[in-house]
């Protein structure tokens, strides 16, 4: 598929943003004064950012918040509504941080569990596809969680959690690699299949659709030369890797994540670019 920047920063920003205010919410840490505002202005100024990046990624951006209606059938409608809950739960609790006002901590522990199923219900936005395996399959959540945790933890100041998950997280990804390779395959998607002509007969390509453009051209059908994305795979273990051994080195761990997230544009891209939709049979 093709890779759009506003649906990778949308993805890389919004996963750290609320996997730092998860660890924020339950008081761990628990800043004071202006470094509670600066932890706490990361973590929204993230969340938001990557939020806003994704309604530039809609044909109408104005009408975005009818997404909220849909929460009955629809991930991306859920995923809105539990972002907002939760920087609204939140926010008290950042208040409180930062001016010290004592307030209760049980929003922020509410607000947490909000920022992991906000990252949750981002995940299965890609991962419910069955028309794109390699997307259909339970390494697609793990590895968001599994992003969005270890940024969160280094971002948080805890370098042995950070590096741990990092190192996981490396290991979950090869295997992400390796699994996703076969998904399409596995399903065994034919282009009688794609097209539905399968019940009357073996299917085959007579002409080609049309001659000019289209959308599902556009989106649905991206080609990453296999080298290419070999080398870009090496790319993105070696930062989370390297990401994880910095993370405990003294006054390294800014370092750290700016690798970490640098390993998530990288993974980011290849997870749209490699994804091979049926739709692609049929052209």
């Amino acid at each position: 598929m093709h890779p759009a920047t506003t649906i990778i920063a949308f993805t890389v920003l919004s996963g750290f943003g609320f996997g730092l205010m998860a660890f924020l919410g339950v008081g761990w840490p628990a800043p004071a004064g202006w470094p509670a505002f600066l932890w706490w202005g990361l973590a929204y100024g993230c969340a938001v950012a990557g939020l806003i990046a994704s309604t530039a990624h809609l044909g109408n951006p104005q009408r975005a918040w009818r997404a909220f209606s849909q929460w009955r059938s629809s991930w991306l409608s859920r995923e809105g509504i539990a972002a907002v809950a939760t920087l609204l739960l939140c926010a008290p609790v950042a208040l409180s941080d930062w001016l010290g006002l004592g307030w209760s901590r049980v929003p922020g522990m509410l607000g947490a569990v909000g920022a992991l199923a906000t990252i949750g219900t981002t995940s299965m936005i890609y991962a419910q596809m069955r028309a794109v395996p390699r997307w259909h399959h339970w390494t697609t959540p793990a590895v968001f969680f599994g992003f969005s945790l270890t940024g969160g933890a280094m971002a948080a100041g805890h370098p042995w959690l950070g590096a741990a998950l990092g190192l996981a997280l490396a290991g979950l990804l090869m295997l992400a690699f390796r699994l996703g390779d076969r998904q399409f395959a596995l399903a065994g998607q034919t282009i009688g299949t794609a097209t539905g002509l399968d019940r009357i007969g073996d299917a085959a390509v007579f002409e080609l659709p049309h001659t000019g453009g289209n959308y599902l051209l556009r989106e649905m059908i991206h080609v990453v030369g296999r080298k290419h994305g070999a080398k870009l795979r090496i790319i993105a273990v070696s930062a989370v890797l390297a990401a994880a051994v910095l993370a405990l080195a003294p006054y390294a761990l800014p370092v750290a994540v700016g690798l970490h997230l640098a390993g998530a544009l990288v993974v980011r891209w290849l997870f749209f670019a490699q994804a091979e939709h049926v739709v692609g049979l049929y052209y």
